[in-house]
């Protein structure tokens, strides 16, 4: 595959199927993506399987930190049933110590119960104190690739701290920037790192159409839809990137 490989996460089965119609190489299946993306229902991880392109799930069962009991960790693994079930090529894992660091015991469980399956490591990653020391325990953990604003609110926002991940990862796992990627701002990584991937939602936003969904809480505002001009536009910008610098 020439170029620079799109991601695109989706939680909707409309924004699926924009996504995979506009030519995303990858779909990160979601639900409440505001949030940064929660554990999609099994009826749209059935959905979207058999896909046409690779299809992760995300495995996140709650809002909030990544401190996961064995509560969570008991739901998690049937979410990964579920991923399995329903023909996936892989989850999306990440669970957190208090401090910050990588709770290797807990991700051992998960993705030693999702054998098999393709693994990325998700923005948990962007809290850990020593980046090294988490490379490592993903690289062991047989991560595929580590999904990462840099420690900041938006990848554009943290270039220095992509390229020393880079440099750390040596190839050995794929560090795919994420959040805050879009047309207009993926010039400020381009031309600086070696990456083979990116993540990004591809998305416009649309306002409530009738104001009594928000009145009664059933929408916190506007909508942001997965939008396939704008997932073409930036595969089309990926597919030629300026040469680095």
């Amino acid at each position: 595959m020439s170029g620079i490989l799109l991601e695109v996460c989706v939680d909707a089965p409309d924004g699926l199927m924009a996504a995979i119609e506009a030519g995303a190489d990858r779909i990160e299946l979601c639900s409440a993506l505001p949030v940064g993306g929660l554990t999609p229902s099994p009826g749209l991880m059935a959905l979207a399987g058999p896909p046409p392109v690779p299809v992760y799930a995300m495995i996140r069962p709650r809002p909030g930190d990544f401190v996961y009991g064995p509560t969570d960790l008991d739901a998690m693994r049937r979410d990964i049933d579920a991923a399995r079930d329903a023909g996936l090529a892989g989850v999306v894992l990440g669970a957190s110590l208090s401090d910050g660091r990588l709770d290797a015991q807990m991700l051992r469980k998960l993705t030693g119960h999702a054998a098999g399956l393709g693994l990325t490591l998700h923005r948990a990653f962007d809290l850990v104190p020593d980046l090294a020391e988490a490379i490592e325990i993903a690289e062991d953990l047989g991560f595929e690739r580590i999904l990462t604003s840099g420690g900041a609110k938006s990848a554009p926002e943290a270039v220095d701290t992509l390229a020393r991940l880079i440099e750390l990862a040596a190839g050995r796992i794929s560090i795919m920037p994420g959040s805050g990627i879009t047309v207009d701002t993926i010039n400020a990584l381009l031309p600086r790192l070696a990456i083979t991937e990116v993540h990004s939602s591809c998305s416009v936003r649309e306002p409530a159409q009738d104001p009594r969904l928000v009145a009664m809480g059933f929408v916190s505002g506007d909508r942001r839809r997965t939008d396939t001009a704008t997932v073409k536009a930036l595969k089309a910008r990926l597919a030629a990137p300026p040469a680095r610098l």
